[in-house]
């Protein structure tokens, strides 16, 4: 199964601690058992809409492969829970 995962990490960090958010759920993804085809940093963009306080954010995109959910699942989870990323969507490609 192919995945899709795009998440945007709070702007107040340091440059370093930002890399490091996304090399964590990078690590997370292939701890269970997913492979990352494809990983960009896009950089920082503006909102469309203030979130959680911020008018901007750090864009990562993350293509990936797995042969079940527990991947997807566990990055949803910690995602959901981490004060870092402000908001995140896991599209399945066909």
């Amino acid at each position: 199964m192919k995945y899709e995962i795009m998440f945007i990490v709070r702007p107040n960090l340091e440059e370093n601690a930002i890399k490091e958010v996304a090399k964590s759920f990078e690590k997370i993804l292939a701890d269970n058992g997913a492979t990352i085809t494809s990983s960009k940093d896009l950089g920082q963009k503006e909102l469309a809409y203030e979130v959680k306080g911020f008018k901007t954010g750090y864009y990562f995109l993350f293509n990936i492969e797995s042969n079940d959910a527990k991947a997807i699942n566990e990055f949803d989870r910690l995602a959901l829970i981490s004060e870092d990323v402000i908001r995140h969507i896991i599209v399945k490609e066909d």
